[in-house]
């Protein structure tokens, strides 16, 4: 099904009363996505069983001196995302309905342009979540609090950066199938899942420009399993509220009529160490994974050989908050994704991003995100700042370089098959600063980026040799 996109103008006026909507005193004591509660004095016209929340963000992105191969000048982007979840809720049972449109104006024929950054009015979670706390499976897992979630749902699991439900992303990723959660009041918690992805649709540019509805569809071709388990207070009093992570991940696949795949059969098992920021202590995280299996080369059907799979990533960071008036925390930070060593052999070693985020490690994304964990090798720092509970601030950098010379530098599709051009990706320079125009209702949000370009960045054969990257925002966004 496709249906004519409204003008620019008129998702303007859309959206503006979807903002005075969200500012009336309609709908009272709704759960805001930030976990608050709206005004006790406005008068509540919704059952005590149903609850509605969502949110409603316009954002405008530019840049300039394209850094992708191929790309001149610069770009930019509007971009609208409006999420809408209501939840019927009659014990044990509770069933939800979200949706969501994502559009993007200001389209040229250079412009930046994917199903991740359109998906217009499609149904981006509809479940049954079933609390199972007081059944024996649940009694013999020592879990105090148990539920399992079937249907259509985002998944947001340990360290996110093997599942997120990623804010900056205009385009949520969804999955459908089924999610076992449960914890006990030590902390401790089991996440399990067995789910397919939601292939989003559509895909050819003509459409994703038009801002063209067409249903989403489930993959059922890729089935995505999992496990994840962490252990509260892991060091006990030697290093307190220091937790541990294991988790192992299944991908497989097969081509079908409607879907052609790289046919990856991944197994994919890591830890996580983490410690969070406190005032007046030093925290830090360790999260690693491996990766095994097979893949073909491309999607294509042409393709018939199995390639070897071995993969590594990590990031690690180690920082301190002090007890100041602005809450400053500084840290250092690394993050490795392994890279294909040689491109022309049986082996495939390449570290590839599934449906993990990538903006808090690596800087802002949208029409810009010049960096990905898949063949990188990147050192840096940040400092942040929380003046008071409705602003906070970050700056942070990297110095990125290649894994392998001769593997590609992945977002930007550039590539040195003869590995003469170095490794030296370039240096980013990224930040962001929030505030709440109303507490929990209207936030306010601003970030530029840049990207000093580094030797391979400015030699590979197919870079765009534009110079520095420079990047922009601004986002409003109304939460009810």
């Amino acid at each position: 099904m496709k249906v004519k996109s409204l003008t620019v103008r008129q998702y303007l006026a859309a959206s503006v009363a979807l903002f005075l909507l969200a500012s009336s005193p309609g709908i009272s004591k709704a759960q805001t996505t930030e976990g608050k509660s709206a005004s006790a004095g406005q008068e509540r016209i919704l059952p005590d069983w149903l609850k509605i929340s969502g949110e409603a963000r316009v954002r405008y992105e530019s840049l300039d001196g394209q850094f992708r191969a191929g790309g001149r000048g610069g770009d930019q982007a509007l971009a609208f995302r409006t999420l809408i979840l209501a939840e019927a809720k009659f014990d044990p049972v509770t069933f939800g309905l979200e949706l969501q449109d994502s559009r993007k104006e200001l389209n040229d024929a250079g412009s930046t342009l994917s199903a991740s950054l359109v998906n217009t009015l499609d149904v981006l979670q509809v479940y049954a979540s079933f609390d199972l706390s007081e059944t024996g499976f649940a009694t013999a897992l020592k879990q105090d609090k148990a539920r399992l979630k079937l249907g259509r749902q985002t998944l947001d699991i340990g360290g996110r950066r093997i599942l997120e439900r990623a804010d900056m992303a205009n385009v949520l990723l969804n999955f459908t199938g089924a999610y076992w959660q449960s914890s006990n009041a030590r902390g401790d918690a089991w996440n399990v899942i067995a789910v397919v992805p939601v292939g989003r649709l559509p895909q050819d540019r003509a459409s994703l420009e038009k801002n063209e509805m067409q249903a989403d569809r489930e993959e059922w071709s890729r089935l995505f399993l999992g496990v994840h388990y962490r252990r509260a207070n892991l060091l006990g009093d030697l290093l307190p509220e220091t937790s541990g992570e294991l988790f192992v991940f299944r991908l497989k696949e097969h081509d079908t009529v409607r879907t052609n795949t790289p046919n990856r059969d991944y197994l994919q098992p890591g830890f996580r160490v983490f410690r969070p920021p406190q005032k007046s202590q030093w925290d830090f995280e360790l999260d690693t994974s491996w990766r095994t299996g097979t893949r073909r080369a491309s999607a294509a059907l042409t393709e018939t050989f199995d390639l070897k799979v071995r993969t590594f990533a990590a990031h690690a960071h180690f920082g301190y908050t002090f007890d100041l008036p602005l809450q400053p925390r500084v840290g250092i930070d690394w993050d490795f994704a392994s890279g294909d060593r040689n491109p022309n052999d049986l082996n495939f070693d390449q570290a590839e991003r599934l449906f993990g985020g990538r903006r808090t490690d690596l800087g802002n994304t949208g029409i810009h995100g010049p960096l990905t964990p898949a063949n990188i090798n990147a050192a840096g720092g940040r400092i942040e700042v929380r003046p008071n509970a409705r602003s906070d601030l970050r700056l942070a950098f990297k110095h990125a370089h290649l894994d392998e010379a001769r593997d590609a530098w992945v977002v930007a599709r550039v590539q040195d098959r003869t590995g003469q051009s170095g490794t030296f990706i370039g240096t980013t320079i990224d930040g962001r600063a929030r505030y709440w125009l109303q507490p929990n209702k209207l936030r306010l949000e601003v970030g530029a980026s840049a990207l000093i370009p580094g030797r391979f960045a400015r030699t590979a054969p197919n870079a765009s040799r534009q110079g520095t990257t420079h990047y922009g925002y601004m986002a409003l966004t109304r939460v009810f």
